[in-house]
């Protein structure tokens, strides 16, 4: 199971969020805002994983943040087989809520 983590504020993870919905058997969605422990969890990784570090350097979160089974980190959406939000083959969170064919 791949552990995502980010928070209903970022539309990235949003986009992210709306994709993996119903696939609970392969994801965890996270909320980080959602407690002080999901926060705390997430703090912990984003303080010690070097996937961080140019993240934190531009100023940016981290979020959505993926966690694989084998401990690897990642903050691109493709290395869990997911779609970026923007990308060229990204719909609209608008197309998803919709339930536009092929979002």
């Amino acid at each position: 199971m791949i552990k995502i983590y980010g928070m209903p504020t970022c539309p990235y993870c949003d986009y992210i969020h709306e994709q993996v919905r119903g696939r609970e058997d392969e994801f965890e969605y996270i909320n980080i805002g959602g407690n002080i422990r999901n926060l705390s969890a997430f703090m912990r990784l984003r303080d010690t994983s070097p996937v961080f570090d140019r993240l934190k350097a531009a100023g940016d979160v981290g979020i959505p943040a993926f966690v694989f089974e084998d401990g690897r980190v990642s903050v691109d959406p493709a290395d869990a087989g997911l779609i970026e939000y923007g990308s060229p083959d990204a719909c609209s969170i608008e197309d998803h809520r919709s339930g536009r064919k092929g979002c």
